[in-house]
């Protein structure tokens, strides 16, 4: 498996090749009992998400840190490509979805700077490579 991550001042980039089906990725990110078996960080849990997977639909998600602090994240789908592209923004959340500043989190900055994320799925001899673009924040 190769993993690679650039950073830059306004854009992460990760790369990563899965041994699995282009098919099952693609449930990761548009099925919620999928999803929240691996969104957020290492050693957090998803116990919330909510997809309304199509374009201009509304996602809603919480990360749990091992300490138990609820962190939840939104945005809108802008593309859809089965089993090719997902573009759509993010935000900083309240548990009911409406867009806060980094400080409700307790992290510096007022701002509620929305990312774009652009994820693609190419699959070659039954492995998958996964990009990730998060551009912004």
């Amino acid at each position: 498996m190769r993993n690679e991550m650039i950073k830059t001042d306004n854009e992460l980039i990760i790369e990563h090749v899965f041994d699995a089906p282009r098919k099952l990725l693609w449930k990761a990110w548009s099925e919620p009992e999928h999803f929240k078996r691996w969104w957020g960080q290492k050693k957090f849990t998803s116990p919330e998400c909510k997809l309304d997977f199509r374009v201009g639909g509304k996602y809603l998600a919480c990360m749990r840190s091992p300490e138990g602090v609820d962190y939840w994240s939104t945005g809108m789908y802008r593309k859809v490509i089965p089993f090719q592209r997902i573009v759509y923004t993010d935000n900083f959340a309240d548990e009911k979805g409406s867009v806060v500043p980094e400080s409700h989190y307790g992290m510096p900055g007022d701002q509620s700077e929305e990312s774009l994320v652009t994820v693609t799925f190419d699959e070659n001899g039954g492995q998958t490579t996964m990009t990730l673009r998060y551009a912004g924040r």
